[in-house]
């Protein structure tokens, strides 16, 4: 099917009415045609950023969860759900003490967390208290070991694991790597460097690091863009996402550098890709969902998510919608006895995910077995948009 037929179909689907839309969403979404019913509510602790540079992409998070509730009456297993949100911030104080915050209120589970460095600050954490989290999207490679903390979304090496051995047969020349120095940035070049080739000479030069910050301002890479300019390189390899991402295409597009930009999809996730516009033209990207996926799953999850939004969904809904399908499947399970420790011994059993990225089920480390896909920024219609070029691989 044509990205065209593929944009009418879901065209279509969005103009559908909305009772019959929350049924089909309702089937997708739990699996049981006749969910039990419960006036027993669970406390479900949501933890996005509210505030600071990453907001939207808290907002979308935010949104995939709702969306998954809104559709199911809702519920979670058949519970009335209350929905407790706390503002994760920018930083890994901020999100500790919102998930601190969350563990006293007595909730069953955890759900969200944006930024890697809150993962890492909150593991021991939510160990020691014995209440699921799962994370959809912060995944850090380091967090290893764990028994409560799943995640729906990735692992950060993951998307330049899947992106590093197409640029490698694509690009001939040298490839600048750039990346923020922190977990996230440092998990996305480790990737890369892996599906590259570790020992590859086009990738040899130093990486350049960069300050993290969630809001740069518009000269914050202008000695970075520097740097690239000097090494002369064929493509250019980076790890950003939100403002940060957007500010950095910016300055590397006004700097006079037309090198082709591979990263993670992240980079043009949202309102990223609107905020650039044209500068986004041409960037190539690894990531486990696309807007436009022919699938039913997704079909149903993208026109319902258009009926109450502006624009497509992201990522960061569709693994937080995720989030919602696992939990409401081990609430269910967990049958009378809905607490944080039954809830986390029938996360390892929900199996497969009937999900708007393609079919999933969590592996043994709890993150996602799932395929990656290969997208470029290109003009779809009268609009840029990420389009979906080929499958790359199936990691986890």
């Amino acid at each position: 099917m044509s990205q065209m037929d593929r944009r009418q179909a879901l065209k279509l689907l969005a103009a559908l009415g909305a009772t019959g839309l929350a049924a089909a969403c309702t089937d997708q979404g739990s699996g049981y045609e006749t969910p039990p019913l419960s006036d027993e509510p669970v406390k479900i602790g949501l933890v996005v950023p509210q505030t600071g540079g990453y907001r939207q992409i808290g907002d979308e998070m935010a949104d995939g969860f709702q969306l998954f509730l809104n559709l199911n009456d809702g519920r979670l297993g058949g519970h009335k759900v209350n929905l407790v949100v706390a503002d994760e911030g920018e930083t890994a104080a901020s999100g500790k003490a919102a998930v601190e915050q969350l563990l006293r209120g007595g909730v069953v589970a955890l759900t969200g967390i944006a930024n890697s460095s809150v993962m890492l600050a909150v593991g021991d954490l939510v160990e020691k208290a014995k209440v699921p989290l799962i994370g959809s999207n912060a995944s850090p490679t380091s967090l290893q070991g764990v028994v409560y903390i799943w995640r729906t979304s990735y692992v950060n090496d993951e998307p330049g694991r899947a992106l590093g051995p197409y640029v490698a047969a694509h690009v001939a020349g040298k490839v600048a790597l750039v990346a923020p120095k922190y977990a996230a940035g440092e998990d996305s070049i480790a990737g890369f460097r892996q599906g590259f080739g570790l020992s590859d000479p086009r990738i040899s030069n130093p990486i350049i690091w960069t300050e993290y910050s969630s809001t740069p301002n518009n000269t914050f890479f202008q000695s970075t863009v520097q740097q690239v300019r000097l090494m002369n390189p064929e493509a250019i390899y980076c790890f950003f996402a939100g403002a940060a991402g957007v500010e950095f295409v910016r300055q590397v597009r006004d700097g006079g550098l037309r090198q082709t930009i591979y990263a993670p999809g992240f980079l043009t996730e949202g309102t990223a890709l609107t905020q650039l516009g044209p500068k986004a033209a041409g960037i190539v990207t690894a990531l486990n969902y696309s807007s436009d996926l022919s699938n039913a799953a997704n079909q149903r999850f993208a026109a319902a998510y258009r009926r109450n939004h502006e624009g497509s969904p992201t990522t960061y809904a569709m693994a937080s919608y995720d989030a919602a399908q696992v939990l409401d499947k081990a609430i269910r399970l967990a049958g009378k006895t809905v607490t944080p420790q039954v809830v986390n011994r029938m996360l390892a059993r929900v199996g497969q995910v009937d999900s708007p990225r393609g079919p999933w089920q969590f592996n043994q480390p709890r993150t996602p077995q799932q395929k990656w896909y290969l997208r470029e920024v290109e003009r779809d219609g009268p609009l840029l948009s990420n389009v979906v070029i080929d499958e790359l691989t199936m990691l986890g």
